[in-house]
């Protein structure tokens, strides 16, 4: 090879293996971000014996003067009394922890951790409205129990699907809930 054409070669290659690099790195990113996606974390280790599990995705939204929607995917377990909802955001990461046992609430989301004597006010306190969380575990067993307010549709529980709207008091707000099959 001529010292120019040799020249040229070897800037080609060098030029090459950093194109291929680079197309690599492109093909390789959104694929681990696609896989993170897909990605589940591990089920929670039951809290007590006997404690029941769900997961899947939840959406919430708040009727008030400017309308407040919110959606993640969740891990509930545990019981009326004691237990642990987790919300994540599509990729898996862990949103908000909220943890709750006789006489203590509290809700840790990235560095901010909020604590009550009592669930209700915590939720109140964080989501601008009361959820019926002690009867969400009800409806979830397909057992049609009343919290104040609110009207839960359990006709497609079959089928892994929840709807609860609460009309009383103002705001009004709808939960809907499809679990993980």
């Amino acid at each position: 090879m001529s010292q120019a054409r040799s020249r040229l070669w070897h800037r080609w290659d060098a030029t090459g293996q950093a194109v291929v690099r680079a197309a690599f790195l492109w093909l390789l990113i959104p694929t681990l971000w696609a896989l993170a996606g897909c990605a589940q974390l591990p089920a929670l280790p039951p809290l007590h014996a006997g404690d029941s599990h769900w997961s899947g995705r939840l959406a919430l939204q708040i009727e008030d003067q400017a309308t407040q929607s919110f959606s993640a995917s969740f891990e509930l377990q545990g019981n009326p009394a004691r237990g642990e909802l987790v919300l994540l955001s599509p990729l898996g990461n862990v949103l908000a922890r909220l943890h709750w046992e006789p006489g203590r609430a509290m809700l840790v989301s990235g560095n901010e951790t909020q604590t009550s004597d009592s669930l209700g006010a915590l939720l109140q306190q964080s989501t601008g409205t009361q959820l019926p969380i002690a009867t969400l575990f009800d409806w979830l067993n397909g057992t049609a129990a009343n919290a104040d307010g609110w009207q839960a549709d359990l006709s497609h529980l079959d089928q892994g699907r929840l709807t609860a709207i609460r009309h009383t008091p103002a705001p009004r707000a709808t939960l809907r809930i499809a679990l993980d099959r």
